[in-house]
């Protein structure tokens, strides 16, 4: 357990943080915590190349907001090697917090090095919601090791580990029914109001602890007895977040053609084939462009699915959206209210684009896009470039 080195007074905001590290797939920490008494215990996993490195200690901090410029609290994670364990190419740290420390609306940051983070938006933002400090279970796989993810594939084994005596578990499995983001200059009045509710399809009860494999894709909610929020979780077919079969790579190709065109390549005898050559048309029969297109898109789609999933795949969202065509953002500000994008001059998509949060019981980090029709222009340009075969570029 942590204790709190220093308390620190406020002082006015300072310079905006770039959080744009965290929409960096090589750069992403992937956490949960989980309530244990008094304390609130933290599970981090870091990509191998991103790990804390011998000597180099593992900073915590407590923000007010994301624009302030002195934290609240600060410490570093005693023992770091006694918590540091690797699984395959990815290290896993945990660590508690008392909760006495936190509190409803504060920002924990951890990060590695050693200087302050005042005005950096590198390592794991971690927002201190009231569901966060009650909820005293987590989901795990197969050996009991965090999953730190919001989605499942369909057959695969996980668990939800509650601390304590086992409770038992309800899961509810609800009808898919999601649309992909509509384009940046939509005009909002025109966009579908959201379903008010959602057909349930299944409903067991099971004791936490044992073992899970869903049957089949959708969303589902977990809810273990006494908590106060069930936990949205998002099941998908195959390898996702990567998409490999015909009809999952046909969808994403929403953003950059016309129905028709869609259509046409789902009703040919090979999608898969029709995909390639969807592909191959769009490079002006040169193999080694359409392979450059195709692996761009993808990883971009695989990206997104990482980075955004919740009630939908990650892809279908405002900002998987925006990460797939234009690329990930070069800079990005958040704010209690709000987190903007910024693509800078002669990129493509530049400009500035605007989310504001939209949480729900599903999709607790969901954001919705502020659809404007200037975005007209760089939205049809930005396709444009894709049609002509000419890969997007990436901000940095």
């Amino acid at each position: 357990m942590l204790s709190l080195l220093s308390l620190l007074s406020a002082v006015p905001a300072g310079p905006r943080r770039d959080f744009s590290d965290q929409y960096r797939t090589e750069r992403q920490v992937q956490v949960d915590t989980r309530r244990e008494n008094d304390s609130l215990h933290v599970f981090l996993r870091f990509a191998d190349a991103q790990a804390p490195r011998s000597g180099q200690p593992l900073q915590v901090a407590a923000w007010p907001d994301y624009e302030s410029r002195r934290p609240v609290w600060q410490d570093s994670v005693r023992h770091l090697s006694r918590r540091t364990r690797h699984l395959g190419s990815a290290t896993l740290v945990d660590f508690s917090l008392p909760v006495a420390s936190l509190a409803a609306g504060q920002l924990v940051n951890v990060y590695s090095g050693t200087t302050n983070n005042e005005d950096s938006g590198a390592g794991v933002w971690l927002e201190i919601t009231p569901e966060r400090l009650n909820r005293t279970f987590m989901l795990t796989d197969s050996v009991g090791d965090p999953l730190l993810r919001r989605y499942v594939r369909v057959g695969e084994v996980f668990q939800v580990s509650s601390y304590g005596a086992q409770q038992p578990l309800t899961i509810k499995q609800y009808e898919p029914n999601f649309m992909a983001a509509l384009p940046p200059m939509t005009n909002p009045a025109t966009l579908p109001p959201p379903p008010r509710t959602m057909t349930l399809q299944d409903s067991s009860t099971i004791q936490a602890g044992r073992r899970i494999k869903l049957a089949g894709p959708g969303l589902y909610s977990l809810r273990v007895n006494g908590s106060t929020r069930p936990v949205g979780l998002l099941a998908e077919r195959n390898s996702f977040p990567e998409l490999t079969v015909a009809v999952e790579l046909i969808q994403p190709l929403i953003y950059l053609t016309s129905t028709a065109e869609r259509q046409k390549l789902y009703n040919s005898p090979d999608p898969k084939r029709a995909v390639d050559q969807f592909w191959l048309g769009v490079a002006a029969n040169q193999q080694v462009i359409a392979r450059q297109l195709i692996r761009t898109y993808y990883e971009r789609v695989a990206a997104a699915n990482r980075l955004f999933s919740s009630y939908k795949a990650g892809w279908m969202t405002d900002r998987g959206m925006l990460y797939i065509v234009y690329g990930p953002p070069e800079t990005v500000y958040r704010t209690a209210t709000e987190e903007r994008w910024l693509y800078r001059p002669g990129t493509t998509g530049e400009g500035t684009y605007t989310f504001h949060p939209k949480p729900s019981t599903f999709a607790p980090e969901h954001y919705e896009l502020v659809r404007r029709p200037e975005y007209e222009r760089l939205w049809y340009a930005a396709v444009e470039q894709w049609r002509k075969g000419l890969t997007a570029p990436t901000a940095r």
